[in-house]
């Protein structure tokens, strides 16, 4: 699980303000402090190609402002204190609040180009998919309900989002985001217009894998490099979603989309024991992924827990040099060939934690290298808390969360991956908008269907 806790408690609504072509106020003389011209020129390009589908010149400029300010204010991240930057004015600190709680603005062509410009830059080895935890107060904030967090030990009053993360050498980038909607917040009209939820994304029969399976269809990897291992196929999908979502679930809904992954599942999660080996093949031997055809149909045994069958296998290999086990199993529903394997951590780090993947075709060494990126992700997390002002949040509405995630993210991938730590301190220039011969790739307005529940 990734963490992100916050004892902050929701801020009011935004108050109306126009936000007026031109209105947005310049930064003050004498507040630039970037360090070098090719930093500024970087920060404008970065921001320019990024937020380039915001339909207005005001939009794409507050997108500078408050990126630049979720990099270079120091302590809370507050709308007053990023307004600060360019303004001393109170009308700019409601504008910006407005800008991200209220104006209408599509965050999937912005996380569109934010996960191929990280993609350009950074080549990632695997789409990581993880939960981030963000405890409220009160009711009122979207999406918020009270859940038994497993990793916590205790109940949570709490927003639950799943962040798609691309894992590269250099850093671990979120570049997409599902806020799950449990209970009233799908159920009942009058809570999600509260919230401003759009009707179509309160789906009730949606669940937390779904949510996560949208996240995977949704972010493009085909420019993910050419050749052996590269492209949607050869980065593989790891994703520790264990106490938020159905696993086995998730587990087939990425063999039907054919896209190679390492799943953590529950130690109670049932599986299949070892298959017999087909006639013909050596024992010990294990069967490769063809296709959906290639998993064995005679297991040796009946269904059995994850935890107990690994167990069974570390008696049977006692007195062996210690390494990390890999045994072969099926899981009903998904059709292809498994190996288990578990992550060995002390009971302060949460106990052992037990992958599941269908790399059978693969040295048995790189599944557990691969769970290891997932560490990368939780240590974002917490840089996203302490660093880039995600519990800064003063919004409750379901676009201001996603508006704030967006920009959040791409801060983050500037500080990570752009050409210089810090970015400059003056309004961006404003880009061209849309053009009318570039359609928004997979764009998302308010009103389009979008999958969202809770397991």
């Amino acid at each position: 699980m990734v963490r992100a806790f916050s004892t902050v408690a929701p801020g009011p609504a935004a108050t109306a303000v126009t936000i007026a072509a031109g209105s947005v106020p310049r930064v003050r003389a004498g507040s630039s402090d970037h360090p070098a011209l090719d930093a500024l020129d970087a920060f404008d390009a970065f921001v320019a190609e990024i937020f380039e589908r915001l339909p207005r010149a005001d939009q794409r400029r507050w997108a500078h402002v408050y990126t630049r300010g979720l990099l270079t204010v120091p302590g809370r991240k507050t709308v007053r204190r990023l307004a600060a930057t360019v303004s001393d004015s109170a009308t700019a600190a409601q504008a910006l609040h407005q800008f991200v709680n209220a104006s209408p603005w599509d965050w999937e062509p912005v996380r569109a180009r934010l996960a191929d410009w990280v993609i350009r830059r950074s080549g990632p080895r695997a789409l990581l998919l993880g939960t981030a935890v963000l405890p409220k107060r009160g009711d009122r904030s979207c999406g918020v309900h009270r859940r038994f967090v497993p990793q916590e030990g205790r109940t949570v009053n709490c927003q639950v989002g799943i962040g798609a993360f691309l894992a590269a050498d250099r850093a671990t980038v979120p570049v997409d985001w599902r806020l799950l909607l449990p209970g009233a917040w799908s159920a009942d009209p009058q809570v999600r217009d509260r919230a401003r939820v759009p009707e179509d994304a309160a789906g009730t029969q949606d669940s937390a894998a779904a949510q996560a399976l949208d996240l995977v269809d949704g972010v493009d990897l085909s420019r993910a490099g050419t050749g052996a291992g590269a492209g949607p196929d050869g980065v593989p999908v790891v994703a520790d979603l264990v106490g938020f979502a159905d696993t086995a679930a998730l587990a087939a809904g990425l063999a039907v989309r054919g896209r190679r992954f390492v799943v953590a599942v529950p130690g109670d999660l049932v599986v299949l024991g070892p298959p017999a080996v087909p006639a013909g093949v050596g024992a010990g031997a294990l069967p490769t992924r063809t296709g959906a055809g290639a998993v064995p149909t005679r297991p040796a045994g009946g269904g059995v827990t994850v935890r107990s069958l690994l167990a069974a296998h570390d008696a049977r290999l006692s007195g062996r040099p210690p390494g990390a086990p890999v045994v072969p199993v099926r899981l009903p529903g998904v059709p292809v060939p498994l190996r288990l394997t578990v992550e060995r951590r002390p009971s302060e780090a949460g106990g052992d934690r037990f992958w599941l993947t269908d790399l059978v075709d693969r040295p048995a060494r790189e599944t557990p290298a691969l769970a290891r990126l997932h560490t990368g992700a939780a240590d974002t997390m917490e840089r996203l808390a302490d660093d880039f002002g995600l519990r800064a949040f003063e919004g409750r509405s379901y676009p201001g969360w996603h508006h704030h995630m967006t920009l959040v993210s791409a801060a983050f991938a500037y500080g990570a991956l752009g050409r210089a730590a810090t970015p400059p301190t003056h309004v961006a220039r404003a880009s061209r908008g849309p053009q009318p011969s570039r359609p928004p790739r997979r764009a998302r307005t308010l009103t389009t269907p979008t999958r969202t529940g809770c397991s």
